[in-house]
């Protein structure tokens, strides 16, 4: 009688038992966060200028913290983008003067609408982050001696310049110049929101940074940019174009320049030539601030505006208080040297802890 050999298959595994990829906790996921220092920081100097400086409480108040932080935020978003890039541009400051004083007096000069002046200094802007760009990429030399290059270029030319024609240090009030109403409308306008009155400015900072923000996070651009801050030769070998993507984001810093140079002028109608001076420094240290390594690959748009917040917040609380606003460089010193401590702290951590 022949037997019948029964096998018994292994029973498969329920979907309860199947093995499951461990899970970042929360805590790991939330240090990942470039900007989580920044933050922190942002909270505790917020509680602590409401509690020392009663004129901080009032919404008029938090309104002007915004301005301030707003003029400084909207160009730090793109140097932030930058600086995750692998590089920097020490002519923010002044090319922004730049576009301003360009605009003005090539309107002025010729007796022409202001719009025209605006598109032309928009085009000098971005031949000013094309030329940065393009140096950088080909010849190899670090963009901090480029564009420091650049700034005492453009800071002669706007001193020298602005004298030859205008005879003065600035330009002439063109309050009274035909499309200066429109352009003050979408650079320099005060929206009042129940009582208070919140500068345009404001918005279009928020509006950069959200635009910044998914570019970085939802497109392929902001993949190619954290792999070129990171290593721009790996990044090459597997197809990255690495030179395009150094010239658009000093581009990018010499657009936001652009936009933040219409809104002083169009903002109080004339421009000193010397204005900018020193502002690069200030984007650079909010980038900072907000989490962004100096060594590249690391950081985020929203830190920056943090940064910046945290900036503007400094700025008035100190007056509010009643302190001596001398003190105020020795704070974004000591600032800038714990944030950069806290943000490679925070990196390390975030990264080796399961």
């Amino acid at each position: 009688m022949s037997q019948v050999l029964i096998t018994e298959s292994p029973t498969p595994a329920t979907p309860e038992e199947s093995p499951q990829p461990p899970r970042a906790s929360l805590l790991h996921a939330v240090l990942a966060r470039p900007e989580i220092g920044a933050l922190i920081a942002a909270v505790a100097i917020f509680i602590f200028f409401f509690a020392v400086a009663p004129p901080f409480r009032n919404l008029a108040s938090l309104s002007n913290v915004l301005y301030q932080s707003a003029t400084l935020g909207i160009v730090a978003a793109g140097v932030a983008l930058l600086m995750i890039g692998g590089e920097f541009d020490l002519s923010a400051g002044v090319s922004a003067t730049t576009a301003a004083l360009t605009a003005s007096m090539f309107s002025y000069q010729l007796g022409i609408n202001l719009w025209v002046g605006a598109i032309v200094a928009l085009a000098v802007a971005l031949v000013i982050g094309f030329v940065n760009g393009y140096l950088v990429v080909r010849t190899g030399i670090p963009s901090f001696l480029v564009t420091l290059s650049t700034f005492f270029i453009l800071q002669g030319l706007n001193l020298g310049v602005t004298k030859m024609v205008t005879g003065t240090v600035a330009t002439v009030d063109i309050s009274s110049m035909d499309g200066f109403s429109s352009l003050q409308a979408v650079f320099a306008a005060g929206l009042t929101v129940g009582g208070v009155t919140i500068s345009i400015t404001v918005l279009w900072w928020a509006f950069f940074v959200a635009l910044a923000t998914w570019i970085l996070l939802r497109t392929k651009v902001g993949n190619w940019i954290f792999a070129v801050g990171g290593n721009a030769a790996s990044a090459r070998a597997v197809g990255v174009p690495v030179a395009r993507v150094k010239i658009g984001l000093f581009m990018g810093v010499s657009f936001l320049a652009w936009f933040y140079g219409m809104h002083t002028l169009y903002g109080y109608n004339t421009v000193q030539s010397g204005q900018g001076v020193g502002n690069e420094f200030l984007y650079i240290i909010a980038a900072v601030v907000g989490g962004t390594l100096l060594t590249g690959g690391y950081g985020s748009a929203i830190g920056a505006a943090i940064g910046a917040f945290i900036f503007g917040m400094t700025t008035q609380g100190i007056v509010y208080a009643g302190w001596d606003p001398n003190w105020f460089k020795a704070f974004l010193g000591v600032m800038l040297l714990l944030a950069v401590l806290v943000n490679l702290y925070v990196k390390k951590l975030s990264s080796t802890r399961k």
